[in-house]
């Protein structure tokens, strides 16, 4: 029995630390220097924890099966956390099939989404391109309302670090 409390132990610490760092390079990739370094704080102090359980007994296959798999976990675990909260900004660029008219444009900024629209010339003859920076939480909102005014819309995404200026809603209607 204590053999299988030492393994999930070693697992369950294994998916908390794994976790905390998944996140803690989210906060690093945008600049959150203070949560960067209270996450790494636990995060190394369950790490170190864990990690000495496994190498005070490197006979037992057990602890370094549970290390593993504790690891992998906490991959999934980080990055399912990491895409719910959904931290930081997104430059969206749509480019409609159709011919863009003020209906969609309108209708974007109904919702809160500042838009800024550019003359584009392409394969097919010239095209609006419109640029949009949003929350990253927004993304299936602004995909819904564009793909329901055209639903070949090519609409491409880039994380952007923090901004400065323009326009941002704080709060969107449903």
């Amino acid at each position: 029995m204590s053999y299988l409390l030492g393994y999930l132990f070693i697992f369950l610490a294994r998916v908390s630390d794994v976790t905390l760092a998944t996140i803690r390079m989210l906060m690093v990739v945008q600049g959150r220097k203070k949560q960067a370094a209270v996450i790494g704080f636990f995060e190394v102090c369950i790490y170190v924890t864990a990690l000495g359980k496994v190498v005070s007994s490197l006979d037992n296959i057990g602890n370094l099966l549970a290390y593993a798999l504790g690891f992998s976990c906490g991959n999934y675990i980080g990055i399912y956390i990491e895409s719910r909260i959904a931290l930081g900004k997104l430059a969206a660029q749509i480019i409609l099939k159709s011919q863009s008219d003020q209906c969609l444009i309108e209708k974007l900024r109904e919702y809160g989404f500042g838009v800024t629209v550019l003359k584009g010339e392409g394969r097919e003859g010239s095209k609006e391109v419109l640029n949009v920076v949003i929350n990253r939480k927004d993304l299936p909102k602004l995909k819904n309302i564009v793909y329901d005014y055209d639903k070949e819309a090519f609409i491409t995404v880039s994380s952007i670090n923090p901004v400065n200026g323009g326009y941002f809603s704080s709060i969107k209607k449903k």
